[in-house]
């Protein structure tokens, strides 16, 4: 799949540039939704203290594409409204992945319920990523197409520093004459 997605965004730009911005939003995202509630209240403006782990990520993020306060503003809600809106997921997440943790600590693992239980969990994340998508696409309406160029380059210099020190960890972990 990703060999099939690099040969399509190489061909087109413009997904290129979509396929960044998501995964640059999902990020930020994601570290909001797992954030805990009541978690950074008091950092950054309005919106800022839900996303308490990702608040960096995002507040870096539109440092990078020089982000207009209205621009933050906007932005920031969009994250708020996001996060608050995933906090239930995510207790209910938690009592999914406890229930499924008590059904394999059983003297007979109960193979159905563990599928139907499977079933939930991905019935759930399903409508994590359908609203962090959401989330997504409103924040890039938000940022002007250069702002969204910047941040794919940005966003493309980092994944090159990334995969250099992971090959770098890779042939440092390889025993010697191997």
């Amino acid at each position: 799949m990703t060999k099939t997605l690099r040969l399509s965004a190489n061909r087109n730009p413009l997904r290129l540039l979509a396929a960044t911005m998501t995964l640059a939003l999902a990020a930020g995202l994601a570290q909001t939704a797992s954030a805990k509630p009541g978690e950074g209240h008091d950092h950054g403006g309005p919106g800022m203290g839900m996303m308490a782990g990702g608040r960096h990520h995002v507040e870096r993020m539109l440092d990078a594409v020089s982000a207009t306060p209205d621009q933050r503003a906007q932005i920031q809600q969009i994250m708020k409204a996001a996060a608050d809106e995933l906090r239930p997921q995510r207790e209910s997440g938690r009592k999914l992945h406890q229930d499924m943790q008590a059904l394999f600590t059983q003297p007979t693992v109960d193979a159905r319920a563990v599928e139907a239980l499977r079933q939930q969990l991905v019935a759930q994340h399903d409508q994590v990523s359908k609203r962090m998508m959401q989330a997504m696409l409103d924040a890039s309406r938000v940022l002007t197409p250069e702002q969204r160029k910047t941040l794919a380059d940005k966003m493309a210099q980092r994944r090159a520093m990334m995969e250099r020190h992971r090959a770098e960890r890779e042939s440092a972990e390889k025993p010697a004459g191997r």
